[in-house]
């Protein structure tokens, strides 16, 4: 029996200026990397790392995420209408039958796109000022989770990604879908992603010298990739070719993240003790 019931329909749109759409979603996804920025520069100041080697960092990294994640909503979830639309993955238009250009912003990003795109802007970015690409990763991951979390009260703005129906007291009515009490997946999700940053960062503070050559990329990814993994099983589908399939697109989409993370936690732990070794 339901307790109670949240009713949730807020405009995911702020104000609409001359045309072009201020959205939630778009205020969070880009706080969340403002505050990633500002937690990374005290990072560089602590190892060192010039200033300017932080705004290549921005710029790269920006690119990177942004292109890798509409790309991967594109063709992970939508190829079949993208293929047909190719001006519309990369603008944030669309072109309705009627004639005309739409301004919608980009409506469509995947977490895990944007992930793989943030990794390869990574190795130009370590190419480019001659770090380690490896010592670049375990410093990204410290804060990447943070972005994921404002992304995901970004998905609770606009009431998409939404749970299965539920009569747990704490459930959610999204009244611009329906009217089922559902779980609030996207807060799931974003509770996680605070928990494991706060995790990272206080590891970071207490053993960085301990726990480096990977190991804080890998276990950012496996702590990450976990939470969704298991998060997806009370989420809705996304998309309607899911609904056949035993784990859906998100959770296939992070097996391959899951191994490669374990793959750096055992890799960075080996490296490091060895390193310890050599030196005693």
């Amino acid at each position: 029996m339901i307790l109670t019931c949240i009713h949730w329909n807020p405009d995911p749109e702020i104000v609409n200026i001359f045309g072009i759409s201020i959205r939630y979603y778009g205020l969070l996804f880009t706080g969340g990397l403002i505050f990633c920025i500002c937690i990374l520069s005290r990072i560089f100041k602590r190892e060192n790392i010039p200033s300017e080697h932080l705004e290549k960092l921005v710029i790269y990294g920006m690119i990177g995420i942004l292109a890798g994640a509409r790309l991967g909503h594109c063709l992970f979830y939508e190829p079949s209408y993208y293929f047909s639309h190719p001006l519309e993955m990369i603008l944030p238009v669309t072109f309705p039958p009627d004639g005309g250009v739409k301004f919608t912003g980009y409506q469509g990003l995947a977490s895990h796109g944007g992930v793989l795109g943030l990794l390869i802007a990574l190795f130009f970015y370590s190419r480019k000022t001659k770090h380690s690409m490896i010592y670049i990763f375990d410093l990204i991951a410290v804060v990447i989770a943070l972005e994921f979390g404002f992304i995901r009260l970004g998905n609770f703005m606009n009431s998409e990604i939404i749970g299965i129906p539920t009569t747990l007291p704490w459930s959610v009515i999204f009244e611009r879908v329906d009217n089922i009490p559902r779980h609030p997946a996207q807060l799931y999700e974003a509770i996680s992603y605070f928990i494991i940053f706060t995790i990272m960062m206080i590891l970071y503070q207490k053993m960085k010298d301990r726990l480096k050559n990977g190991f804080f990329f890998g276990f950012a990814t496996v702590l990450c990739v976990t939470a969704r993994f298991l998060i997806e099983f009370v989420k809705e589908n996304q998309e309607g070719f899911e609904d056949g399939m035993i784990f859906n697109m998100g959770q296939l989409l992070s097996l391959p993240y899951l191994v490669v993370g374990i793959g750096f936690v055992i890799y960075g732990l080996w490296r490091t003790k060895s390193s310890v070794k050599n030196n005693e």
